[in-house]
């Protein structure tokens, strides 16, 4: 064999070796991705100021058990959830948006399955009982244009102990005061923590079945000020929230 044959041998193993490499680290980033974390980034305020607009947080798939809505595309692979555990109250849950099967939203679980829920005067009602809120602070928050807002910041205890922040503007708004609203079987009531800057089951989203949940919102493994975005590398040593990294959920 000529040197030059050894050469070209010698090129396109080494061609075909970088193509296996790569095709096996695709093959496991799905595997992960399906099955064990898949990462969403935030694009709106609904869920102030415990997510910011320029967050990218790792949702667990594996929480809630899997669904069809579980997998990439959504595949009709076979009926409810394999592996079933109930969500929490207090999770925050990604979820596929009933009237839109290709749309994900992020929201809190607040009420679960038989359930009344009500919101009189800005005040959660679980079954007929307030949710205990106090006021903490007035802050600014920043909007996905990098224009900013003030609103007040309260802290509210759930039922089960799980304490969380909200927003609530002092102006009455749409959302503050609802009919009473009972969570079918097998649905939960989701709501953003900013009270006034959320579409959720107060509104035309309604209840969300179980099925149609993605998974649980864990850790925030980066963030960015807007409009900067994650790809903007240029922007990272300015824009970069290093106090959020790692912050879990």
């Amino acid at each position: 064999m000529s040197m030059a044959h050894s050469k070209a041998g010698k090129k396109d193993g080494g061609i075909r070796e970088m193509i296996v490499v790569i095709v096996q680290a695709l093959l496991i980033a799905v595997v992960f991705r399906t099955f064990f974390f898949q990462p969403f980034n935030i694009p709106s305020g609904s869920m102030m100021p415990s997510l910011l607009i320029g967050d990218y947080v790792f949702v667990s798939k594996f929480s809630y058990g899997y669904s069809n809505y579980s997998m990439p595309f959504a595949p009709d692979l076979f009926e409810g959830r394999i592996l079933e555990d109930a969500p929490e109250r207090g999770d925050v849950a990604v979820f596929r948006v009933p009237t839109d099967g290709n749309k994900d939203y992020i929201k809190r679980v607040i009420g679960l399955p038989g359930e009344k829920i009500q919101m009189k005067d800005a005040v959660l009602y679980i079954n007929g009982e307030a949710v205990p809120k106090e006021l903490l602070d007035e802050v600014t928050m920043k909007r996905a244009d990098g224009g900013e807002f003030k609103s007040r910041r309260y802290v509210e205890t759930l039922p089960n102990g799980v304490t969380h922040y909200t927003l609530d503007s002092p102006l009455t708004a749409a959302g503050e005061n609802t009919d009473i609203y009972t969570v079918p079987e097998g649905h939960y009531f989701m709501m953003g923590d900013n009270r006034d800057g959320s579409s959720d089951s107060r509104f035309g989203l309604g209840a969300v079945s179980l099925e149609l949940f993605v998974g649980k919102a864990q850790i925030i493994f980066f963030s960015i000020e807007p409009p900067a975005r994650a790809r903007h590398i240029w922007r990272w040593p300015s824009d970069v929230r290093f106090d959020r990294l790692m912050d879990t959920l």
